[in-house]
């Protein structure tokens, strides 16, 4: 396993990170447990959740993946090896079932999340505590073009950005992250900082993969230049590009086989791309998703790839990538793909 700095933080992350969404719907605590025990075996020693999480969110799952985790950290009593990173929600219309549906990127709101996250994960502090998504109306999860809002709802981020210094001064956490933002939101974020010598982040988590790499188009440069690395989700595109999907296949159990909320990856244009990078992998005799995960693993920006499965073969798949390094014809194949199907899916 590699491991690197988070930002500008002395913490070193594995190079890949488990990503924990499916724990408490797709898998059980059981399951939760076997895969963390596996992750940390081969050397990962970065785990990602969230207040929400599992997805679907929905009140009667809400919080279970986060418990999953304190379970496990109790029974292991391990917590001092362990990057450990949650987030807290944004405002949401669609989710009434946090904070009666008040949830917002205030003192109150973040203060009662970092709390119960706490107590969910049985620990008194987090390694790095992330903004889920704005505040304000912007674009983000599955929405690349910009419509402007004049009235921006929700909380400032001069507020957020001081409740979330107040946490890591009182240290119950350690390090600041954003997730969903735009290149506008990290530099408001690191000017903030540097005017009100308030806390800087280390990371932006937003989606990138082959079948979307937006984030190239003006968050890379910042991730370089201001040390706020990426931490990429989604890397295979809930799964697009292992290949499962292709030619109208829909796997018993899989993610978007049971819900089409999922499908931002599945539009003509992505699956054709798919089915491109899917032939080129096999040309090389590689195994598709490896192939993907090793493109977004080796890009310069990049801090961590969250990677997530609901069985242990495909965990193994995903750790395996991180030794593979890709020849030079492949990435000359990738590239061609690309230009032909520039980010077909938001």
């Amino acid at each position: 396993m590699e491991y690197q700095p988070l930002g500008s933080s002395p913490l070193r992350v594995s190079k890949l990170c488990l990503g924990t969404m499916t724990w408490g719907e797709q898998n059980s605590e059981t399951d939760a447990h076997a895969q963390l025990d596996y992750a940390v075996s081969r050397g990962i020693n970065f785990i990602d959740s969230a207040e929400l999480y599992p997805v679907p969110p929905k009140a009667e799952t809400a919080g279970r993946t986060e418990s999953y985790i304190g379970s496990w950290l109790r029974q292991r009593a391990n917590r001092d090896q362990i990057i450990l990173a949650t987030k807290v929600a944004g405002r949401a219309e669609w989710m009434s079932h946090i904070r009666g549906g008040q949830q917002s990127l205030d003192r109150r709101n973040i203060e009662q999340a970092l709390h119960d996250s706490l107590r969910r994960l049985q620990t008194d502090y987090v390694d790095l505590y992330q903004v889920h998504w704005p505040d304000r109306h912007t674009n983000f999860f599955g929405h690349l073009g910009y419509q402007h809002h004049e009235e921006t709802p929700g909380a400032a981020l001069e507020e957020t950005l001081e409740v979330l210094t107040d946490l890591v001064d009182a240290g119950k956490v350690r390090h600041i992250g954003i997730s969903n933002e735009t290149p506008w939101g990290v530099m408001h974020y690191l000017q903030l900082a540097e005017v009100r010598a308030q806390a800087r982040i280390v990371s932006i988590q937003n989606p990138y993969n082959l079948l979307n790499r937006s984030f190239e188009i003006g968050l890379a440069e910042i991730a370089h230049r201001e040390q706020t690395g990426l931490l990429a989700y989604s890397p295979l595109g809930f799964g697009v590009l292992s290949g499962k999907y292709l030619d109208g296949a829909r796997p018993p159990g899989a993610r978007i086989s049971m819900w089409q909320r999922f499908d931002r990856y599945t539009n003509d244009q992505a699956l054709q791309a798919t089915a491109e990078y899917v032939q080129l992998a096999r040309r090389h005799g590689l195994d598709p998703s490896q192939m993907a995960l090793s493109y977004v693993n080796t890009r310069s920006f990049l801090t961590s790839t969250i990677i997530g499965a609901t069985n242990m073969e495909q965990l193994r798949t995903d750790i395996d990538s991180v030794s593979l390094r890709l020849a030079d014809e492949v990435i000359t194949g990738i590239e061609d793909i690309h230009r032909r199907y520039p980010n077909p899916s938001p």
